[in-house]
């Protein structure tokens, strides 16, 4: 994990410094389109006071040997050190993924399991054509399509995560309550893919586990359905989404960079985005780098929990 992390740093940094030049430059096209300029000296001053001016792998150096500090750097466009920029949004960022995968697990469950049990019946052709719904629809398209109704049928608005008086007060009882009663629809907008594509999944692997000569025996021994399938073919067919808990944090992630910015979400994908444009370098890469540790993370955690659920990885 460790080498790992360390390989992700080292090619974030050298990627968000790959395009041509850097924040200044794109400072200084903002001002020129915006009819102004700046001289020489002051953006060689610039230069030197955020250390553009030095090799990229000391700036590199630089910004990785801060972390052990707490250091993350230094934004360019907020002109503000990166940690307390970026503390309230990884945590909000946190609790909408762990939101949207325990309401992409539990629905994805609970569908996949009734449609494999009930093999061509209306129910299951249902589940069949929400899944193709659930897997076509972009989630920025569905998210924009409840704000419009939302305005125009209920006349009230569903963008962020806070009502307006609690957007910027502390943390409280209060603010945490408004938080849960504000996190469920767009839990629900970003994970309504996954959702059907878990459907699906579970759905096939299920259907396959039931086919298989030691759920016949089972049967034919008199160990009651339900039970025989709690205990033996879903245990297996839940391997999937045990497996895949490391891929589903960036793919959650990633739906809610656009989804972000379409309902205002304080989070950490439309401020990754700005910071990519604007080649807020310090800023995108502690970003990245954080995306990448819970990456690494979940698939550490699913590694523990496959060994735990199925005697085969153990063995």
């Amino acid at each position: 994990m460790v080498v790992t992390l360390i390989l992700v740093s080292i090619m974030t940094f050298v990627v968000i410094q790959l395009p041509p030049g850097d924040y200044l430059t794109s400072y200084v096209a903002q001002l020129s389109q915006a009819g102004q300029t700046m001289d020489q000296e002051t953006l060689r001053s610039l230069e030197i006071r955020y250390g553009l001016d030095q090799p990229m792998y000391v700036q590199y150096f630089k910004w990785i040997g801060g972390f052990a500090r707490g250091d993350f750097g230094y934004s360019f466009d907020w002109k503000m050190p990166v940690r307390p920029l970026i503390a309230e949004r990884l945590v909000l960022t946190i609790i909408l993924t762990l939101f949207t995968m325990v309401f992409t697990w539990i629905v994805a469950f609970l569908i996949g399991v009734y449609s494999a049990s009930h093999k061509y019946s209306i129910g299951d052709y249902l589940a069949t054509f929400v899944g193709f719904i659930g897997i076509s629809i972009p989630g920025f398209l569905l998210a924009m399509i409840v704000m419009w109704m939302a305005i125009s049928v209920f006349n009230t608005s569903v963008g962020g995560l806070f009502s307006t008086q609690y957007v910027n007060a502390a943390w409280s009882w209060a603010r945490w309550k408004d938080l849960l009663s504000h996190i469920t629809l767009p839990a629900v907008i970003i994970g309504l893919s996954g959702t059907a594509s878990l459907i699906r999944t579970l759905r096939a692997n299920l259907l396959d586990e039931l086919t298989k000569p030691y759920v016949s025996a089972a049967k034919a021994k008199g160990v009651p359905v339900r039970r025989l399938m709690l205990k033996y073919p879903l245990r297996i067919a839940m391997l999937p989404f045990i497996s895949t808990v490391g891929w589903t944090i960036p793919d959650i992630i990633s739906s809610q960079t656009i989804v972000g910015v379409v309902l205002s979400l304080p989070i950490l994908g439309p401020m990754l985005l700005t910071s990519l444009k604007n080649q807020d370098m310090y800023l995108a890469g502690t970003i990245l780098l954080f995306l990448s540790v819970l990456t690494v993370l979940g698939t550490f955690i699913s590694d523990i929990l496959l060994a735990w659920a199925d005697p085969r990885v153990r063995y």
